[in-house]
């Protein structure tokens, strides 16, 4: 899956000149926790509501709202912009992994999306790659997911999805990864079927140590 399948395309955007107050109203209308920042059409950073909110007096300030809101409206966003911002953008063919390691490396929860000639076509966020991970796992459709240990060896993922088959079942996605505490390989199968007894036994029966088997009706 890719970056362009998950981005917000056309996201609102703010100017160096742009005031805090406008930035605001921009979060609340569209409720989004951040804007790209432009200059002459280029992306040169991002805020955020944690950057405004820290722009902004406390509560404990003695400024009247009148004089508050004069406050907000005549700081722009260039005098809150961090200084040292590293700016990390990604591009729309660019795979949803990637995005999700570039966020995790550098510690965002959202990169612009810049096309080829450097122009901004969209911005991912966290909340959008949790949604991919949830639909890529299908945990919204009733299933049975069956959590087991598997040897590594050629051929080991190939004979447990024909065996699946030979039971008549449907395997709705598949995860496989290293579990450093057993020093095993651990297999996670969701099959769109609710009565798997035969493909657990059967999974048995080949060897395979079953952890857990779990029958999910989403609401």
């Amino acid at each position: 899956m890719k970056v362009k399948n998950r981005m917000t395309e056309n996201p609102r955007t703010v100017s160096l000149d742009s005031s805090v107050t406008e930035a605001f109203s921009l979060m609340k209308e569209n409720n989004i926790r951040r804007l790209p920042v432009v200059d002459k059409s280029k992306v040169i950073g991002i805020i955020t509501i944690s950057d405004l909110n820290q722009a902004t007096p406390s509560m404990a300030t003695t400024l009247s709202i009148h004089e508050l809101n004069y406050l907000l409206a005549k700081t722009k966003i260039k005098d809150v912009l961090p200084k040292k911002q590293k700016l990390i953008t990604i591009g729309p063919e660019n795979y949803i992994e990637t995005a999700a390691k570039l966020m995790r490396i550098n510690k965002v929860s959202g990169l612009p999306v810049i096309d080829d000639q450097e122009n901004l076509v969209g911005i991912i966020t966290e909340t959008d790659l949790f949604d991919a991970f949830i639909d890529i796992l299908g945990v919204y459709r009733p299933h049975t997911r069956i959590d087991f240990y598997t040897s590594d060896r050629p051929g080991t993922i190939a004979g447990i999805t024909g065996l699946i088959a030979e039971k008549g079942k449907n395997i709705l996605n598949t995860v496989v990864f290293y579990d450093k505490k057993k020093s095993k390989y651990k297999m996670v199968i969701r099959i769109e079927e609710l009565d798997c007894q035969d493909v657990v036994e059967a999974l048995k029966d080949r060897g395979h140590e079953v952890e857990s088997v779990i029958i999910t009706h989403p609401e």
